[in-house]
């Protein structure tokens, strides 16, 4: 298992804070004049050139807005010439310099999407990856793990200080609805006026078109990336979420495996497992042509497949949001439910989110796959609570989202900023 966490990440934080300091130094030098600076917008995004990023790119550059990719890996930058659009590599002295001048600043995970030395000025737009389930940020307590075997109070307190100081720069964040958006601004430490209501780019997929359409595209995209799936077979997504290094404790044991097995054989149904990139070994095991891996090494971002899967397996992801829009039916399979509301906790209670039924291991969220995939009149009331749910936290689901953000940010740009062509 993977050795990654918070505490480790913060580890490299305080090291680099003389990096920080040297970076925004040179932004204060650096101009941001000039035509092309004036207009200049730079995006980037952790998982590649995919999620509210790459929605908002195409809408902002449909519209004559300037705008180069910032890179992470040699793979982002083929992708970047695949398609056709200016990019540079973040970590780059050019990275830095267009980092520095760009009039509008976009990310979806943090700053180190772009080059995070050099993210200070401009309009910076968070567009996040998710509707928060979880705690997190300022409100989650694993945001503020110190690295540090002494002094543990004195560097958590740093490490929040240089936390909300670091998301003070956000000048738009958008929330789905007036539900998420409390989560938001409690979470990055920001005003009301910064975090407006527009609905997420990221999901304006799941609205678009009609249902058959959706249903048709994810569909021929499933049978591409996961291998071909056969005329009539159902699939299910089996989405874990990531638990900071320490072991999965989703796992299934081996008669959890051949129960499941023979579930899927008897059903016709393939498992997809979409498991964090550093956790997969957990679940090699199990693997043959019922189930299959579909990580983000395969596809970066999984929004736009969700109408394609019969039913959805989830603990604590955000994917059980958006799963609604489809609408999806949506098990739980929560084997630590008690220790992590303890250790990372909840907005809400979980129980608001999963209902009074998540599974506790394999054995029992078995039986429940089983009925939704036998039995239609479960699968309908699986996906009409998904539905309710969705309703809660997704203002709108019209496939406008990416415009309303993008007028959002155009509003708080000065007017010399404006582009050739703006509507």
């Amino acid at each position: 298992m993977a050795s990654f966490s918070f505490g480790a990440g913060n580890a490299g934080k305080l090291l680099r804070i003389p990096l920080y300091a040297l970076g925004r130094a040179a932004t204060l030098a650096i101009p941001r004049t000039g035509t092309r600076a004036r207009t200049l917008w730079v995006f980037g995004c952790a998982v590649g050139l995919a999620d509210g990023a790459w929605a908002l790119w195409q809408h902002a550059t449909a519209r004559g807005e300037h705008a180069v990719w910032l890179t992470g890996t040699a793979a982002e930058a083929r992708e970047a010439a695949a398609r056709g659009i200016p990019s540079a590599p973040k970590a780059s002295l050019r990275g830095f310099w267009l980092t520095a001048r760009a009039a509008v600043i976009v990310v979806t995970h943090g700053f180190g999407d772009v080059n995070r030395y050099a993210a200070t000025g401009g309009v910076i737009v968070q567009l996040w990856h998710g509707i928060p389930l979880k705690r997190i940020g300022l409100d989650a307590a694993v945001t503020t793990a110190t690295p540090l075997p002494f002094a543990r109070k004195a560097s958590q307190r740093a490490l929040a200080a240089l936390y909300r100081r670091t998301q003070g720069r956000i000048r738009v964040l958008p929330a789905a609805s007036e539900t998420v958006r409390g989560r938001l601004e409690s979470a990055f430490g920001l005003e009301t006026a910064r975090v407006p209501v527009t609905g997420e780019p990221r999901v304006d997929v799941l609205s678009r078109g009609t249902a058959d359409e959706r249903r048709e595209r994810a569909r021929a995209a499933l049978d591409r990336l996961a291998g071909p799936l056969g005329e009539g077979e159902r699939v299910v997504l089996y989405a874990p979420t990531w638990r900071d290094g320490a072991p999965d404790p989703g796992a299934p044991n081996p008669a959890d495996i051949a129960a499941l097995h023979t579930l899927l054989d008897d059903s016709r149904t393939v498992l997809l497992i979409r498991s964090h990139h550093l956790g997969v070994g957990t679940y090699t095991a199990m693997l043959d042509a019922r189930v299959r891996l579909l990580g983000s090494d395969v596809v970066a971002d999984i929004t736009p497949l969700l109408p394609g899967f019969d039913a959805l397996i989830t603990d604590y992801s955000s994917l059980a949001f958006d799963a609604g829009l489809v609408p999806l039916p949506t098990l739980f399979l929560a084997p630590d439910l008690d220790d992590y509301a303890r250790t990372r906790g909840f907005y809400g209670t979980y129980a608001q989110v999963a209902g009074d039924d998540p599974a506790a291991d394999w054995a029992e969220l078995v039986p429940q796959l089983h009925a939704v995939l036998t039995d239609p009149a479960v699968a309908a009331e699986r996906a009409a609570r998904a539905g309710r749910l969705s309703a809660r936290v997704h203002r709108y689901a019209d496939g406008q989202n990416t415009a309303r953000v993008y007028r959002s940010v155009r509003a708080v740009l000065p007017a010399a900023t404006s582009p050739e062509r703006h509507p």
